[in-house]
């Protein structure tokens, strides 16, 4: 998974994505996502392991999560309700915003 960290006058902003995602676009009838290399990739970028997107995720004030792994990896950290998540094409995507 990559793992992209910035911070914004709002907080940290955390975009997190499976490797094969990264350069993808995603549609469904309604949806259009696109997983560009500008916001999920690039050299700030960093490949990380399940620990280390929970502690990115937990630290977050908002984050995107893109793809099967990396947003199942929100859900059984309980960061992710499962009944929240799109489906948008062949993968998922969910938000996390700390209130």
């Amino acid at each position: 998974m990559l793992v992209r960290e910035r911070e914004t006058p709002e907080g940290l902003l955390v975009s997190v994505c499976d490797d094969d995602c990264l350069g993808e676009t995603y549609e469904n009838s309604e949806i259009t996502l696109a997983v560009d290399e500008e916001f999920y990739g690039g050299e700030e970028a960093t490949e990380a392991d399940a620990d280390t997107v929970v502690d990115a995720l937990h630290r977050a004030s908002v984050a995107n999560i893109v793809g099967e792994r990396a947003v199942d990896v929100a859900i059984e950290a309980g960061l992710i309700d499962a009944d929240r998540v799109l489906e948008v094409a062949e993968t998922k995507h969910a938000q996390l915003m700390w209130m």
